[in-house]
């Protein structure tokens, strides 16, 4: 909104800085994180009037969890709204890649809302069943990737390789749907200890800040020999946003958490995450930049799998970061070192934008 006031008196004087993506990505992450740190404390206490006994935690899961009844859950609210407010201050109104990864951000939200107001109600860990929630995740991604290519086209990159690999017409928008839903949930099943999802997301987030920004520049995405996306440069403000309202989160969700992020953040981070990698053709570079959520979606497949055919456990309980407890790692101990490895990932992620 700003920059289209901005740019209607010309961008004079001090409004010069809003023409520069750089500056106003800085000042949605100020943004969001002013918002969350400011209205956070208010808002946490609106949500355990409300929730009575908060998110209900699971009887089979590792018995240090049951001391965290009564936590209030449904904190993704406070990102989104710390987010969504930030962005649409600070992005171009005109820009439709920002439009296409919000519609998914908040439609995401909005299904994790409803399964975590379904919880909550009911006082069980299940909520929606599996087949709506995809149904309705598969359906919004697939409307947003449809917005996408038809302002970027249907070109599969791969990472360490310079320039289009195919073009894969139509199949590009079941394929885009594809890592937007499966990001979404690979971060929701990532949320299951205090801060461990929200860190790798900022991570994330801030590696695909450097990659949008990159892609969005016709000189450096010659130079690099990755995919130019003109106005994929603005998702830029939506990746530091997402920084901002994460830092603001953490601040309440760090050990012990004063509200978890439940599905309404979760879901919607990732499924964020997601088309941010669409919009800007690295979709093969996020399943390496964000490798956590995918080796953590991967051992619960694996699980599940091997179970059915032989009765018998790969783990001693997925998502991974439970085997580690069962172990006997702390809880810190496991989302400090996730942490680690998230950061690590990220980086060799980045590394891919030279290396081709």
């Amino acid at each position: 909104m700003l920059y289209l006031i901005a740019e209607y008196f010309g961008f004079p004087h001090l409004l010069n800085l809003v023409r520069y993506i750089s500056f106003r990505a800085g000042a949605a992450s100020v943004t969001a994180l002013a918002i969350g740190l400011l209205f956070g404390p208010a808002f946490i206490r609106w949500l355990r009037s409300k929730q009575g006994k908060g998110q209900p935690i699971r009887a089979d899961g590792p018995q240090s969890h049951l001391a965290k009844r009564g936590t209030p859950t449904m904190g993704g609210l406070l990102i989104l709204i710390s987010m969504m407010v930030s962005v649409l201050l600070w992005m171009d109104l005109g820009n439709p890649y920002v439009w296409a990864c919000l519609l998914v951000t908040a439609g995401f939200g909005l299904i994790g809302f409803l399964d975590d107001y379904d919880k909550v109600r009911k006082a069980s860990h299940k909520g929606l069943s599996a087949r709506t929630r995809l149904l309705f995740e598969f359906l919004i991604a697939g409307v947003a990737t449809w917005l996408m290519v038809r302002h970027h086209g249907t070109h599969l990159y791969v990472p360490f390789y310079n320039g289009p690999v195919i073009d894969i017409g139509w199949l590009y928008i079941p394929f885009g749907a594809f890592v937007i839903v499966a990001f979404g949930n690979s971060v929701n099943l990532t949320d299951g200890l205090d801060g461990l999802a929200t860190m790798p997301v900022i991570i994330a987030a801030l590696a695909f800040f450097i990659i949008s920004y990159l892609v969005g520049n016709a000189k450096f995405s010659a130079y690099l020999g990755i995919p130019h996306v003109l106005g994929a440069g603005d998702l830029s403000v939506l990746t530091m946003a997402i920084v901002g309202s994460g830092l603001a989160f953490l601040w309440f969700n760090a050990p012990p958490a004063a509200v978890f992020m439940g599905d309404t953040g979760s879901l919607a981070l990732g499924g964020a995450l997601g088309a941010i990698a669409v919009a800007t053709h690295h979709e093969l570079v996020l399943v390496i930049v964000g490798g956590l959520f995918v080796l953590e979606a991967v051992s619960v497949v694996v699980q599940v799998f091997w179970f059915k055919r032989t009765g018998r456990r790969v783990f001693k309980m997925a998502p991974i970061h439970h085997h580690f407890e069962h172990l006997g790692w702390s809880e810190p101990t496991v989302v400090i070192r996730f942490w680690i490895i998230a950061f690590i990932l990220a980086l060799a992620g980045l590394a891919t934008l030279k290396l081709r």
